[in-house]
């Protein structure tokens, strides 16, 4: 089913893919070639941030590639440099000067900065205001615990329509998932493959990897998909978002080739079972300029 892409659609009414390339951790010069691969797969949703340095050359590929700007659904994220309201208008313009293009179809805070949250409040206002002029179609959040979002809810106008998390077989995050649906906040899982189990080890056996894991090295091997193909569909039928990062063509084709196959009730509560609990990236509770003080550039 090449180019099939199933859509989902938002509190606010828009549709967005449910499929999508993420492009965390590639550089510049990675970041041209791979999404070019992953629209020519059949993609139509790209995930970047002002925080990855990788805006511009998302919107070189896109202007490259020849598919129409109203096809591909673009969204990235404002880092916490930039929050309060001032501080989100002019991040806004900034990711759209290097994007290129009129207007955003999602725009996400990137953390909560909890330490620092009316700055998080005032950016999120602003974020409402750009979708009240038209320049953002939908508005969301990233790594938002439900504390985080109860208190946003409780002191702007308008629910997230996304909720970007760290979210895989070993940490499932379904509290967080219930809570979503309570309010219709679409889950957006990133390192959906748990890549996060991998950034910083090299050592892990296999079941301490769910990439490796022998349950869903099994799956994988019933129906003659990688174990990265069978997560993904896991996801997918939970219905959960997912934007998979790399820069292989190769790995590319195979993440967004899981539409022919679907695995049963008994499959998914299996994986499910592998939950740790344990979170593989930063804690969101201390995800402020402190913790992150790195400042974004103009």
């Amino acid at each position: 089913m090449q180019g099939y892409n199933p859509s989902i659609k938002l509190n606010n009414g828009v549709t967005m893919p449910a499929v999508g390339l993420g492009v965390y951790r590639s550089s510049p010069e990675d970041t041209v070639g791979a999404v070019k691969a992953a629209l020519a797969a059949g993609y139509r949703m790209i995930d970047t941030a002002a925080a990855y340095r990788n805006e511009a050359q998302v919107s070189q590929a896109v202007r490259e590639n020849g598919i129409a700007r109203s096809d591909i659904f673009i969204q990235t994220k404002l880092w916490v440099s930039d929050y309060s309201y001032d501080g989100a208008m002019h991040g806004f313009e900034r990711s759209m000067k290097k994007l290129g293009f009129d207007y955003l179809d999602l725009y996400l805070l990137h953390q909560p900065a909890p330490a620092e949250f009316e700055r998080t409040v005032g950016a999120y206002k602003a974020a409402e205001k750009l979708m009240a002029e038209g320049r953002i179609r939908a508005i969301g959040v990233s790594n938002f615990s439900p504390a985080h979002i109860e208190r946003l809810m409780a002191e702007t106008d308008v629910t997230p329509a996304v909720n970007q998390v760290e979210l895989h077989p070993f940490f499932t995050q379904k509290p967080l998932i219930d809570f979503h649906k309570k309010h219709d906040i679409l889950t957006q899982a990133w390192s959906p493959i748990g890549g996060v189990q991998r950034y910083w080890r090299e050592d892990a056996k296999p079941e301490e990897d769910p990439l490796t894991h022998p349950a869903i090295a099994a799956l994988a091997q019933k129906y003659s998909k990688s174990p990265a193909q069978i997560m993904l569909r896991w996801h997918l039928q939970l219905g959960i978002s997912i934007i998979p990062k790399s820069v292989s063509p190769a790995r590319i084709i195979e993440n967004f080739d899981i539409f022919d196959f679907a695995l049963t009730a008994e499959e998914i509560a299996s994986i499910d079972a592998l939950d740790t609990g344990k979170r593989g990236g930063p804690d969101p509770e201390h995800s402020d300029r402190k913790a992150f003080p790195f400042v974004i550039e103009d």
